[in-house]
C-alpha cells in the first residue's frame, strides 16, 4: 500500500505524465515509481511491463462491462466525469474507447483541485448546467466521492466495494443517498433515487 500511495503521488506533484500518455503508458510509469520505492531497480523492465499489462488487463476487463452501463446512462443523462488524474485523462478515454459518452470532464490536474475537495464536485455541477439537487454523485470513494458529494449539495450512489475498510468506517459520519455493490447498478439505482 505504501508503494502505491508512493508512485500516485509521484505521478500527482512530478510533470512525469504528458497529455498523450495512453493508461498502459501510466501503468508503466506508476509501476516504474512502485519499484523505484521498494528497491527494485528500474532495470528490470520485464517486471515493470508485466505488472503494467496485467492491472490494464483487467482495466480493459472492467471497461467492457461498464460500457453498456455508460451507454444507457448518456443516452439518458448528460454525464460528467470528475477525476483526479494527471492531466492526461482525455487521451485515456478516448484510448478506451469511452470519451464519446461524458458530456464533459473536470480533470483534478487541468483544474487545481483534488478530491475530496468538494470544489471539484462543484465545477461538475456547473459544468452539467443543472442544479447540485438535480445531480448525483457515483462513486467507489465514501470519502472522496460521497462526502464531498453531498457537501454540495448533490445526491450520492455509494458503490460500496468489498475490501476498502476504511471507507466503511467513514460510512459511519452519515450514509449515502443510496448504496450499491456494483457498478451495473447504476441505473436502477438513479431510478430509485429520481422517485
Amino acid at each position: 500500500m505504501e508503494a502505491y500511495s508512493y508512485g500516485e503521488r509521484a505521478l500527482a506533484i512530478h510533470p512525469i505524465i504528458k497529455p498523450f500518455h495512453t493508461f498502459l503508458e501510466v501503468l508503466r510509469l506508476k509501476v516504474e515509481q512502485q519499484f523505484d520505492f521498494l528497491g527494485i531497480r528500474e532495470s528490470d523492465l520485464e517486471k515493470i511491463e508485466d505488472v503494467a499489462r496485467y492491472c490494464m488487463d483487467l482495466v480493459v476487463e472492467t471497461v467492457r462491462k461498464a460500457i453498456p452501463v455508460l451507454e444507457a446512462m448518456s443516452a439518458r443523462y448528460p454525464l460528467v466525469l470528475v477525476s483526479n488524474f494527471y492531466g492526461n485523462i482525455q487521451a485515456v478515454l478516448e484510448d478506451l474507447g469511452i470519451r464519446k459518452y461524458f458530456k464533459d470532464i473536470v480533470e483534478s490536474a487541468l483544474v487545481g483541485v483534488r478530491k475530496p475537495n468538494p470544489e471539484i464536485y462543484g465545477l461538475g455541477v456547473t459544468r452539467i448546467g443543472l442544479l447540485a439537487s438535480e445531480c448525483v454523485v457515483i462513486g467507489d470513494s465514501f470519502k472522496k466521492d460521497i462526502i464531498p458529494g453531498k457537501s454540495v449539495g448533490c445526491k450520492t450512489i455509494w458503490i460500496n466495494v468489498e475490501g476498502f475498510g476504511d471507507d466503511l468506517l467513514n460510512a459511519e459520519q452519515g450514509g449515502a443517498d443510496l448504496q450499491i455493490s456494483n457498478f451495473a447498478q447504476v441505473p436502477e439505482g438513479i431510478e430509485q433515487l429520481n422517485h
